[in-house]
């Protein structure tokens, strides 16, 4: 898939999947104490997870269908890794495994709040090198 044209457009469906996550985990969050905060979280990996792809993508590195984003982050080139720690990556990967099954305990407000917090992180990280200087006008 090395066609400049071709790469764009699946990088820019990438970035379309990941702000949707991002939109609903963002919006989900105002529902305060109602807050499904399984959703928030898993929600929030979803689009760290889609960011990263698009990275892979742009930088022509296949890559496994998988949630494990250390697997996906240790796949990029290590001067385009966005700046997540191991326990940070951990803690995200679970969101989009356990914590949407039964068995896992609930996650509370503040947790949920700092996984966003994380993927917007990553994608004011990941638009900056996916986009450029204009990353930060569309939201």
């Amino acid at each position: 898939m090395r066609d400049r044209n071709v790469v764009l457009t699946v990088v820019h469906e990438w970035i379309a999947k990941a702000e949707n996550d991002l939109k609903n985990a963002t919006y989900t969050l105002k529902l305060g104490r109602e807050c499904p905060t399984d959703t928030v979280c898993f929600h929030a990996q979803q689009s760290v997870e889609k960011y990263l792809k698009a990275l892979l993508v742009r930088e022509g590195v296949d890559f496994p269908k998988t949630h494990d984003l250390e697997v996906l982050t240790n796949l990029l080139p290590p001067r385009i890794r966005p700046r997540l720690t191991a326990g940070e990556q951990a803690g995200l990967t679970d969101y989009a495994t356990g914590a949407r099954y039964p068995g896992w305990s609930d996650i509370p407000l503040t947790e949920a709040r700092g996984a966003v917090r994380l993927a917007r992180r990553v994608r004011r990280e990941a638009r900056a090198l996916l986009l450029g200087k204009d990353s930060r006008r569309k939201r």
